[in-house]
């Protein structure tokens, strides 16, 4: 059997030990250091490129919108005629038939 006192002199070793290791992790200086540069964008495309390709998309966004009008146009056209061709058959139509039958 061991002495209390050396029981309290091993535990006060290990728990010295376990300090230093943690002392080393802390004061370690593992952590790479990089240098930083500046974002370099692609060179793939040229500013030209990049000016024909926002044409383009305004070009086609107005195409949309010029097709998009139309359609709508039309659309409104059916909506207006049925609208007066009920309201004609409202108007003079209706009491014709009601007097037919």
């Amino acid at each position: 059997m061991t002495l209390p006192d050396e029981h309290n002199r091993e535990l006060q070793r290990k728990v010295e030990m376990r300090l230093r290791e943690m002392e080393d992790r802390i004061n370690a200086n593992e952590a790479p250091v990089y240098e930083t540069q500046k974002h370099q964008p692609e060179n793939s495309q040229k500013p030209w490129m990049r000016k024909a390709i926002l044409g383009a998309k305004l070009f086609g966004l107005a195409v949309a919108t010029i097709v998009a009008i139309r359609v709508a146009s039309v659309l409104a056209g059916f909506v207006i005629f049925g609208a007066l061709a009920f309201l004609l058959y409202k108007l003079f139509l209706e009491s014709k038939f009601k007097n037919i039958k």
